[in-house]
């Protein structure tokens, strides 16, 4: 494949050790015209993230722009998360890692969608505010954006924020709803999808290229250990590279269209996925929902691409 043929995207994400991996293998597989990668507050705060985002790109020796964008929620408080730790990337020093904050990333993806319509997917790793905020700042996006592969949401299990709600979907509910909503064309892989497949430590050791394999290494046992604290797993899960893997070989991926509203107001609901499972009501297509995985498929690929 030439390069100018390879589909054009934008990764909005808020690294976070699963968003690293995501970056990681998305731009290590060669498969993508990375246009931009857009950061959003989340699994830290916006100043930690974007330092993280260019810390992990820096690795990959691609020249990629990197735009920083919402510091706080559409209209909450931020929370972040626990099992990436203080920096949102423990386990990788990235303090010395020279970044900038442009805080204009809403802006980038209306410019880029605008000047490529039709041509852009984008893969949203963290908190749908950049996203949201873009579809309100320019609603006529929204027929112009290619597809959408979100990360977030829990159907049929357990929340890993509250007792139904996935992370994403939590931080940001109203940026979520306003997304789901939207026209774009989307592809949902939610906790159902992430919870099959789980890798263990040892799993990264198998990585060859060893400079990689020396930083992912701490990266990995410092989330497992946040994971094991936070979530009581077994092993690590690796949320958004999965998302970000469904870009890449979508054959090993099972989805549903489902029906979904985000809700919003809830006070032990808030950023859960309701779903329209009434067989006698009408029913929204909103979405195509990630049911199942192929966890095999997946960790040979990573290992394969991130040893290159």
């Amino acid at each position: 494949m030439k390069i100018d043929e390879r589909e054009k995207i934008i990764i909005d994400t808020d690294p976070g050790h699963d968003d690293a991996l995501a970056l990681l293998l998305t731009i290590k597989s060669k498969k993508f015209d990375v246009l931009a990668v857009t950061t959003v507050a989340g699994n830290a705060q916006i100043e930690k993230v974007t330092q993280n985002a260019q810390a992990i790109v820096n690795l990959t020796e691609e020249k990629i722009p990197i735009f920083s964008g919402q510091p706080t929620p559409l209209k909450r408080k931020l929370i972040t998360a626990v099992v990436h730790g203080e920096s949102g990337l423990d386990g990788f020093d990235t303090n010395q890692t020279k970044f900038a904050l442009t805080n204009n990333a809403a802006k980038k993806i209306i410019e880029l969608v605008e000047k490529f319509p039709g041509q852009i997917t984008i893969l949203a790793l963290g908190p749908l505010t950049n996203l949201a905020l873009a579809l309100q700042n320019q609603p006529s996006i929204a027929k112009k954006i290619k597809r959408l592969v979100i990360m977030g949401g829990a159907i049929d299990v357990a929340g890993n924020k509250n007792r139904v709600s996935e992370f994403n979907f939590f931080v940001d509910p109203e940026a979520a709803s306003i997304v789901m909503q939207s026209q774009i064309p989307k592809t949902l892989v939610p906790l159902d999808a992430c919870n099959q497949v789980v890798m263990q430590v040892d799993d990264f050791k198998k990585i060859s290229n060893q400079k990689l394999n020396k930083i992912l290494l701490p990266m990995m046992e410092h989330f497992f250990a946040g994971l094991i604290k936070d979530e009581g797993t077994t092993g690590i899960l690796v949320y958004d590279a999965l998302a970000a893997f469904f870009l890449i070989n979508p054959d090993s991926f099972v989805t549903e269209k489902m029906d979904i509203l985000i809700e919003t107001t809830g006070e032990l609901t808030s950023g859960m996925c309701v779903v329209e499972k009434r067989d006698y009501k009408e029913k929204n297509f909103n979405v195509d929902v990630v049911t199942k995985t192929d966890g095999q498929i997946f960790i040979k690929n990573l290992i394969d691409v991130l040893s290159r």
